[in-house]
C-alpha cells in the first residue's frame, strides 16, 4: 500500500471510522531535469530574495499575504495552526445526495480511504453498504493543509473513495462563452446522434498514452546507444473549414463504422450544399428560355424533309 497522506476518521452521525487517506491515482508522466549540457550536471533552482539578491535557506523562508504591491502581511505556521478547524482530523459527513446532482466540474483529486486498524472494519463496511444500497453519495467537510475542503464519498470496487471538491464560488460561469444562437436542421441533429451511437464504448480502459509510449521508446534507445526510432507519420490532422456540416457528419459516421470493421465505408452520402434563393431564381428563369433538348434539332430537320418529300409526290401525281 502507498504511504498514507493523512490519517483521521470519518464522522458518520455518532459513528467514527478511523481511516488512512491513500492517493487513488499515480503520475506516469515522464519528468525531465535541468542539466548543464557540457557535463550533464543537475541544475537546481535557488530561492533568492528579490530585494537583496541573496540565496536563502529554508529556515529563512516564511509565509506572507500580499495585500498590495507595497504591503505584505507575514503569517506563521503557529498562527495557522490556531485557526478554528472543526474538521482538522475528521471527514465529517454533512449530507447524502444523488450522484447525478453533482457537477463533475467540481470534482478535483481522488483518494482511497483505507481502514486504520481492525476496529474500523465494521463501521467502514456499514457505511459502504449504506452508500451502495441507497445509491447515493456522501457530501463531507474535511481539513487539509490548513484549509477546510468539501469532499464527496462514494464506493468503488468495495473501497470508499474520497473526491476533493471545489466550493461553489470557485466555479466560473460559462455564460459569456456560449456561442451565438444558430439554426440547426433536424436531420443534422439526428446524424450527430447517430455518430455518438457509432462511437459509443462500454469502457475506456483500453486507452493508452501513445505519446508517453513513444517517449519511453526514444529514451530507451538513447540510453542503450541504439538507432532512434523513426518518427510516425500522420500524427497531425489537417485543420480546414467545414463547408457542409451534414457532409462532415456523414463522413464521420462512415469512418467510425469502417474503423470498427462494420463495412460502412460506402454508406455515407454527401449532402449537397443548398443553393441560395438568388441561384434558384436564376436557374428557374434560364430553364424557361431553354429550347428543345438535345436531338430535337435533328428530329425537326427530319420532319421538314418528310413534309417536302410528300409535297413533291403530290405534285407528280396531279401532273400525271
Amino acid at each position: 500500500m502507498p504511504r498514507p497522506l493523512w490519517t483521521g476518521a470519518i464522522s458518520f452521525g455518532l459513528v467514527t471510522i478511523p481511516v488512512k487517506v491513500v492517493s487513488a491515482t499515480e503520475d506516469h508522466s515522464i519528468h525531465f531535469r535541468q542539466v548543464h549540457l557540457e557535463d550533464m550536471g543537475r541544475v537546481r533552482t535557488k530561492k533568492v530574495c528579490e530585494l537583496d539578491g541573496q540565496a536563502l535557506s529554508q529556515d529563512e523562508i516564511g509565509k506572507g499575504y500580499e495585500l498590495s504591491k507595497e504591503q505584505t502581511v507575514p503569517i506563521t505556521d503557529e498562527e495557522l495552526d490556531q485557526m478554528p478547524l472543526p474538521t482538522a482530523k475528521a471527514i465529517e459527513i454533512v449530507a447524502f445526495v444523488d450522484a447525478d446532482s453533482i457537477d463533475p466540474i467540481r470534482i478535483s483529486d481522488s483518494y482511497y480511504l483505507a481502514t486504520d486498524g481492525q476496529v474500523a472494519a465494521k463501521p467502514y463496511t456499514l457505511l459502504r453498504k449504506a452508500l451502495e444500497r441507497s445509491s447515493k453519495v456522501a457530501v463531507a467537510k474535511f481539513a487539509w493543509h490548513n484549509r477546510e475542503r468539501l469532499g464527496l464519498l462514494r464506493v468503488r470496487e468495495g473501497a470508499i473513495v474520497l473526491h476533493s471538491m471545489r466550493w461553489p464560488d470557485e466555479i466560473r460561469s460559462p455564460e459569456s462563452l456560449a456561442p451565438r444562437k444558430v439554426e440547426l436542421e433536424e436531420d443534422e441533429i439526428e446524424r450527430a446522434v447517430q455518430l455518438t451511437d457509432t462511437l459509443a464504448l462500454d469502457s475506456i480502459t483500453g486507452f493508452r498514452d501513445a505519446y508517453r509510449d513513444a517517449l519511453e521508446e526514444l529514451l530507451t534507445a538513447k540510453s542503450e546507444g541504439k538507432e532512434l526510432p523513426e518518427p510516425t507519420e500522420g500524427g497531425e490532422r489537417e485543420q480546414g473549414q467545414v463547408l457542409d456540416l451534414m457532409a462532415a457528419l456523414n463522413a464521420s459516421v462512415a469512418a467510425a463504422k469502417e474503423s470498427r470493421g462494420e463495412g460502412g465505408g460506402g454508406e455515407a452520402t454527401v449532402h449537397d450544399m443548398r443553393p441560395s434563393k438568388k441561384a434558384t431564381t436564376k436557374k428557374t428563369t434560364s430553364s424557361k428560355k431553354t429550347t428543345a433538348p438535345k436531338g430535337g434539332a435533328k428530329k425537326t430537320a427530319a420532319a421538314k424533309k418528310t413534309t417536302a418529300g410528300s409535297k413533291r409526290t403530290a405534285r407528280k401525281q396531279s401532273a400525271s
